[in-house]
């Protein structure tokens, strides 16, 4: 006949099977590296720029909007001027970049302000 049988293969298959999986795991690494740990790394940079949100911050919203921020009453709410007399309320996790810092809170130091010339 034309058709000839086939034979299973020779016990011992225990290498080729590891050869078999190792573009999978391969694959999965490169992921890993190239994907999946850099989003992480840049989650947590971003959770570090919401938690130190202050006030006079000017920072970028989801919605492309920019302003300053007002007060941050809660964990969850900054209120952002985006115009004279319009603030609003913005979700923390909304805000996208923060553009430059306000000025640093006074904490009572002893550093003196410079006195005005000419009086």
């Amino acid at each position: 006949m034309l058709i000839s049988p086939a034979y299973a293969q020779a016990a011992g298959g225990g290498q080729d099977m590891l050869l078999s999986l190792a573009p999978l795991v391969l694959i999965f690494v490169v992921f890993y590296f190239l994907l999946i740990r850099p989003q992480q790394k840049r989650m947590k940079e971003h959770k570090a720029m919401l938690g130190a949100l202050r006030r006079g911050d000017r920072v970028v919203t989801g919605g492309g909007i920019i302003g300053t921020v007002a007060r941050v009453p809660n964990d969850e709410e900054v209120v952002v001027d985006i115009a004279d007399g319009v603030r609003v309320r913005v979700l923390r996790g909304t805000i996208s970049s923060v553009l430059t810092r306000g000025p640093a809170e006074d904490s009572g130091s002893d550093v003196e302000k410079p006195a005005k010339a000419g009086k």
